[in-house]
């Protein structure tokens, strides 16, 4: 079981944020597969990660009252330079297992993925394709009370999927499944409740099908559709410089450091650096996005206010 009690989350910048999600209360009984549903920006990867332990809610708690898996396919935290066969036994033995486990926790991986002589070959040989099938697998290895599924079964060729939705449909005969997916189909065929995430808000449905009929309704009716982005009317901000050529040139260095960040991001790759520097590379490049946005706002209600001053005072004339 899995309780969600007052939480509430969003990502902090300098000019503040909305809630991607609000005041959620629920309880995820045992044994009971569950598929998120909501438009893009919902905050359903947001509520995996919350439930999965990978990120922390601004206000309440998450309490797992069961063994919980990290996202199923997640490749984020393989090293590059160890090899498939590596990482697997690495992960393994920080699971707890036994040496007689970590052999069949690799046998299972190594037949699963399918990569062949890539398993010895380091990860940063691997392309996209061959890194998720190696986590997919490895994520399915170990016996967890509940798998977390954020588009996992979306890997591979076709009969990679079908195999990847077999594997599931097999585990949740013995655990249960909380999942993002686009195909309503693979939520139908795997999950039996629904929550139904709408402007920061969890609606729990016990029937998966009752779920996607109320997403529907409100996209049909045109209450719940991809989430625009709010007009960004001209605010000024306190703390930016008062005068249009000061506030400009404050724009122009903002859309320098982006491309400086940009610039060390590629080399990063590039270079195959560390994953944790390339990750604060990539973190940083959203905060100067949002720093480009509010210094063209600044800019354009300093002149808007100049023009308003300048027309005052002809019309005083």
């Amino acid at each position: 079981m899995i309780e969600i009690n007052n939480l509430y989350k969003r990502y902090h910048n300098h000019h503040g944020s909305d809630w991607v999600l609000k005041d959620i209360n629920l309880t995820i009984p045992t044994g009971v597969s569950v598929g998120l549903i909501g438009a893009n920006g919902a905050g359903k990867s947001t509520l995996l990660k919350l439930i999965a332990g990978m990120d922390k809610p601004e206000r309440g708690e998450v309490i797992r009252r069961s063994r919980v898996s990290w996202p199923v396919g997640l490749a984020g935290g393989m090293q590059n330079n160890m090899t498939g066969r590596q990482n697997v036994k690495f992960v393994a033995r920080t699971q707890g297992s036994g040496s007689k486990e970590v052999k069949r926790v690799i046998q299972f991986v190594e037949e699963f993925a399918e990569i062949g002589k890539a398993f010895d070959e380091p990860v940063r040989t691997y392309s996209s394709g061959m890194r998720a099938r190696l986590s997919f697998g490895l994520s399915l290895s170990f016996d967890f009370d509940v798998y977390i599924s954020d588009e996992a079964t979306a890997v591979g060729d076709r009969a990679f999927k079908a195999k990847a939705q077999a594997l599931f449909k097999e585990r949740i005969g013995k655990a249960s499944l909380i999942m993002v997916s686009h195909s309503e189909g693979i939520l139908k065929d795997l999950c039996q409740a629904g929550l139904y995430l709408k402007e920061g808000r969890a609606y729990w449905h016990d029937d998966i099908n009752a779920a996607i009929k109320a997403y529907h309704a409100d996209v049909d009716s045109g209450k719940e559709v991809t989430k625009p982005k709010a007009a960004h009317k001209p605010k000024r901000f306190d703390s930016l410089p008062s005068n249009i050529p000061e506030a400009d040139k404050h724009l122009q260095q903002a859309k320098s450091k982006l491309a400086e960040a940009q610039r060390a991001l590629k080399i990063a790759n590039q270079q195959n650096l560390l994953p944790i520097y390339r990750k604060h590379i990539r973190d940083d490049i959203p905060k100067r996005q949002q720093q480009i946005a509010n210094a063209q706002r600044h800019l354009e209600a300093l002149k808007q206010e100049q023009g308003g001053s300048n027309t005052a005072a002809e019309q005083t004339e």
